[in-house]
């Protein structure tokens, strides 16, 4: 992972007991980064649309930690979900911005004129 933060507990448990099978996890991970242009920041913004999608708390809380270390702000972040509302439907955005203010600390965002 590229955050500071520690891992959560489960995925260090899970990394300790399977080490061969998290190793080829991370090599996949780092194989699809080289594969393409995109910057880290774009790929955990992607990544984070993708997790909303598919209603993953833990995948949105990993991401949004990884997209803010990689220099996203907490604007952006919550941008990438709401710009999928169309195609995940809006009780998926409305859950992974919860899941976002987990990480983030809060609701941002531009204040009413």
């Amino acid at each position: 992972m590229s955050s500071k933060e520690p891992t959560p507990s489960n995925h260090q448990a899970i990394v300790k007991r399977y080490p061969e099978f998290m190793a080829a996890v991370d090599a996949l991970g780092q194989a699809v980064a080289d594969a393409g242009p995109l910057p880290e920041k774009t790929r955990h913004l992607v990544q984070i649309a993708a997790a909303a999608a598919i209603r993953s708390e833990g995948a949105v809380h990993s991401h949004a930690r990884r997209a803010l270390a990689a220099g996203a702000t907490a604007d952006e972040i919550q941008h990438a979900v709401i710009v999928a509302t169309s195609t995940i439907g809006f009780p998926n955005v409305m859950a992974a911005l919860s899941w976002i203010n987990d990480v983030t600390g809060g609701v941002r965002g531009r204040s009413a004129p």
